[in-house]
């Protein structure tokens, strides 16, 4: 079986993202539950440390990519014409593309507002 042709990299792609992202909500959920920021600068030191914004930047790249895998399967499945299926296909990746440079633009100024 071939790697290319086998769907092996899609379906290994939605389960790591899958994997990735419920530790990171533990780990997040964890921190708020256990050791909860007190006020404004506490949050935004937290969420603007490096390390969280390497955990949140890798999430949402995960949380896109999986979205990706996931919609375009269901495309794939369930859209017979080809036609109406590239033209979703182009704007679900269009979409896709647009959240990630928003995150991307949010994660490197700082700006959560």
């Amino acid at each position: 079986m071939s790697w290319k042709a086998s769907g092996l990299k899609a379906w290994m792609l939605q389960r790591v993202s899958a994997v990735y992202m419920a530790l990171f909500l533990v780990y997040f959920l964890g921190v708020l539950l256990l050791c909860e920021p007190q006020g404004y600068v506490e949050w935004h030191a937290w969420l603007t440390s490096t390390t969280m914004s390497l955990a949140t930047a890798t999430f949402f790249l995960a949380l896109l990519g999986h979205a990706w895998v996931g919609m375009r399967d269901v495309f794939i499945d369930y859209i017979k014409s080809f036609a109406l299926r590239l033209t979703l296909l182009t704007l679900l990746a269009l979409g896709l593309l647009m959240m990630a440079l928003w995150v991307l633009r949010i994660l490197l100024t700082g700006s959560y507002s």
